[in-house]
């Protein structure tokens, strides 16, 4: 079963059956061998194997296993993106706005296990590259938390506006719960955190009740 990185467009052309579709299937045997075996045990052997092409093809591809696992997860966070902002895109207010991005974000890791681990777990062994590939995934979430909260915003401008900073937090908060229960094994409901998420999100816009002015420092 193939995993959401070969919905990614720049794969499409190796769906078609005359096109060699070995950089496709590199690329998703790559998230279904770390999501097995972790990624700091995974071979290459491991990886042409799963995907059925030999190594010279993995070599005529990429240079390391590195380079095919950044890919992987740079391509799989690529289309997570695309189906949170799909998801949003016709919501009727804010609110709405930031629940069904959290469902879709939610609903994506949950039934694309294979990927979530190694956007979740695996991706903190690959290497100092793979951390910075991370902290751009995150940027781009906080970005669509900003957008979502700029709606509320001007819905009410007494609201605060939360800074980069609180948001990167607020994404890296909310992914590390969703990793310890990935890390726990077996399917978790994920799902089910979505009222969680939601709740962290709007709380972090509207701050405490008896919150006193901010000052300069």
């Amino acid at each position: 079963m193939a995993s959401l990185v070969s919905e990614h467009p720049s794969l499409a052309a190796a769906r078609d059956a005359s096109v060699p579709p070995g950089r496709a299937r590199l690329l998703d045997a790559m998230a279904r061998v770390v999501a097995e075996r972790g990624y700091a045990a995974a071979t290459v052997a491991d990886v042409v194997r799963a995907a059925g092409v030999s190594r010279s093809t993995f070599y005529e591809q990429f240079a390391s296993k590195e380079e095919l696992f950044l890919e992987t997860y740079r391509h799989g966070v690529d289309v997570l993106v695309t189906r949170v902002a799909t998801a949003v895109a016709d919501a009727p207010d804010w609110r709405s706005e930031l629940r069904a991005g959290i469902r879709s974000y939610l609903s994506t890791l949950a039934d694309e296990p294979v990927f979530a681990r190694a956007y979740l777990l695996e991706v903190h062994a690959a290497g100092p590259a793979a951390l910075d590939a991370r902290a751009a995934a995150l940027a781009r979430f906080a970005a669509r938390y900003r957008t979502t909260f700029a709606q509320a915003h001007r819905e009410r401008p007494e609201r605060r506006k939360p800074p980069a900073a609180a948001l990167l937090v607020l994404c890296a908060g909310t992914e590390q719960l969703v990793a310890e229960r990935l890390r726990g094994g077996g399917r978790p409901n994920l799902k089910g955190l979505e009222d969680v998420f939601c709740d962290c999100a709007e709380s972090l816009l509207n701050g405490p009740a008896d919150a006193p002015p901010a000052t300069r420092t």
